[in-house]
């Protein structure tokens, strides 16, 4: 057999095996399931929950977590002794708003707690349940708590008073885009701070 024909022989040989290869490759590759990968959650570790007094001079006084920060409210329409209670490694903001009812009547009152609830009525669009109890405070306050799930921006909302002469509201915001599912743990966690503000919320004018 001539080298030629030998030479032929061989490119061939190889021009099949890379064709075969070539082919098996493709196979695997179009064959093979795609998983896609499964979304995660930045991981959230919570501050131990201890409390600290409101340092400001502000009608009413209550204990603030430790790892919270005072802030006056800086918006167009906010009035004296509006603040927000910020949590800057949890992202989370407590919004309050107080009102001085002494000068007005039962009417104004009735709009406040009318107004408070409207205002949580806002998120009923992304909201798929809302929830208002009403309780009293140890010191004999009326207050009610609106827990609100699904992707809203405010997961609970409350307001309490003395009936007379003070009015206050507080709402839970994120700074964060976070989905709610995830940030449950540290929803929870700033609810039992709300819950701990309005056990030991006094009125100055009555310590």
């Amino acid at each position: 057999m001539s080298q030629a024909k030998k030479n032929s022989i061989i490119k061939l040989a190889s021009l099949k095996s890379l064709l075969w290869f070539g082919l098996a490759a493709g196979f695997i590759s179009c064959s093979a399931e795609y998983t896609p990968k499964p979304k995660g959650y930045n991981r959230i570790d919570l501050p131990s929950q201890t409390y600290k007094p409101l340092q400001e001079a502000h009608p009413y006084a209550f204990e603030m977590s430790e790892h919270a920060k005072t802030r006056p409210d800086s918006s167009g329409i906010a009035q004296p002794h509006w603040i927000n209670i910020i949590y800057p490694e949890l992202g989370a903001n407590v919004q309050l708003t107080y009102i001085d009812i002494s000068q007005g009547n039962d009417k104004m009152l009735n709009n406040l707690v009318e107004d408070a609830r409207k205002l949580t009525a806002k998120h009923q669009i992304k909201a798929y349940a809302i929830e208002e109890t009403q309780i009293k405070t140890p010191q004999g306050d009326v207050a009610a708590v609106f827990e609100l799930e699904g992707e809203v921006p405010s997961q609970f909302q409350f307001y309490v008073t003395d009936s007379t002469q003070h009015f206050l509201r507080g709402a839970l915001y994120f700074r964060t885009a976070t989905q709610n599912d995830s940030l449950a743990p540290v929803i929870e966690f700033v609810k039992k701070d709300i819950v701990h503000l309005l056990n030991t919320l006094e009125w100055r004018d009555k310590q």
